[in-house]
């Protein structure tokens, strides 16, 4: 706590992309909505997602030099100590010069030199792991952290707790079936007819849009209808069927759930916390490339029936007629997938991580 006051300073670190960013904003939201009176910084670079979306979210933004770890033995390697004390200096003073009480970090550039600062500064830090295959940061962060919270069962890292994603209020405050006639009408959609969700991350994916240019005829002929964010840089045509709409994007994810009854997407850690917090049933098609870890992210949603997984070198329309569409047609097995999804995911990311940082704090 800071000298002559009950309030507590919070310093989220992390960014870089989507996945860091969203889940550190979203605890920042819950603390900020638990009391005015505590401070909330955000750690990050200039380089990455959180130099726009922090300040547009009304929190003040540190700036750390983004540092990345050395993958082989160049110049960039023989700078990188340097480069890295540097960066731990820098916050090391914001933790002194704002009074910092804890910190937290998500992954991405900003955290590895944050655990660092805050371990010499003698100040608690949290560690938060969104993916099953863990990021180098959060690996060496482990070790030395006050507690470290996981998203999935079974993530490598030193004492984790399964804590769940800290996930967008309008998701975590989401009322599907109240919201579905609602959706319907903004999507141009029957609320009455089941509805496939499609979707490949902001920029599409290609491979499903390919598959579902083949099946979507089939889909539909089984009494479904399909709402499809193609991606914006992904030109699709559109056939011009009412039961089947073909969007770039989907910049209302809430009622695209709200009206889905089966999810077809990729396994990006957040969208996997989504559609399970939401108890949606999923095929997913996890992205190839990277270093394996949508799969991963997929596994525990599949090992307890919630979803079903086609690697992404298999995904043809051929598969999405064969595997696809009886499933659509399987009511029982759909029920059991949803029973599932609701036994997996949590509503409760944030305020788990809210109750870590509460432990480390009272210690």
């Amino acid at each position: 706590m800071t000298t002559g006051s009950s309030s507590t300073t919070y310093l989220l670190a992390g960014g870089g992309t989507a996945g860091h960013v969203n889940p550190l904003l979203a605890v920042a939201d819950g603390l900020r909505a638990r009391s005015a009176d505590d401070v909330v910084l955000v750690l990050g670079t200039r380089e990455g997602l959180e130099s726009r979306l922090v300040p547009q979210r009304g929190y003040e933004l540190l700036i750390v030099d983004k540092v990345p770890f050395p993958r082989r033995p160049d110049l960039a390697a023989a700078r990188f100590p340097v480069r890295f004390s540097r960066a731990v200096r820098q916050v090391r003073r914001y933790i002194r010069e704002r009074h910092v009480d804890v910190v937290v970090g998500f992954g991405g550039y900003a955290s590895a030199p944050a655990y660092v600062a805050a371990r010499r500064e003698h100040v608690p830090f949290i560690v938060h792991e969104a993916n099953a295959k863990p990021g180098l940061a959060n690996v060496l962060g482990a070790r030395r952290a006050a507690a470290t919270g996981v998203v999935f069962e079974g993530t490598p890292l030193a004492r984790a707790r399964v804590v769940g994603m800290p996930l967008r209020r309008e998701i975590v405050d989401l009322d599907r079936s109240g919201r579905r006639a609602e959706a319907g009408e903004h999507f141009g959609l029957d609320p009455a007819r089941p509805t496939l969700l499609v979707f490949g991350g902001s920029l599409g994916a290609r491979r499903l849009n390919a598959a579902m240019d083949g099946a979507w005829s089939a889909i539909v002929d089984a009494g479904w209808q399909v709402l499809h964010a193609a991606g914006e840089r992904d030109e699709i045509v559109d056939p011009g069927d009412a039961r089947y709409r073909v969007v770039p994007y989907i910049d209302r994810m809430d009622l695209a759930f709200a009206l889905a009854d089966v999810v077809l997407s990729r396994a990006g850690a957040a969208t996997v916390s989504e559609i399970s917090a939401l108890s949606l049933p999923a095929v997913y098609v996890p992205y190839a490339v990277g270093n394996g870890e949508q799969a991963l992210n997929a596994a525990a949603a599949v090992r307890a029936g919630a979803a079903r997984v086609i690697p992404d070198g298999e995904l043809t329309a051929a598969r999405l007629r064969s595997e696809l569409v009886p499933l659509l047609g399987d009511a029982e097995a759909l029920s059991r997938m949803t029973a599932a999804s609701a036994a997996v995911g949590t509503r409760e990311g944030t305020e788990n991580v809210i109750a870590l940082i509460d432990e480390a704090l009272a210690r």
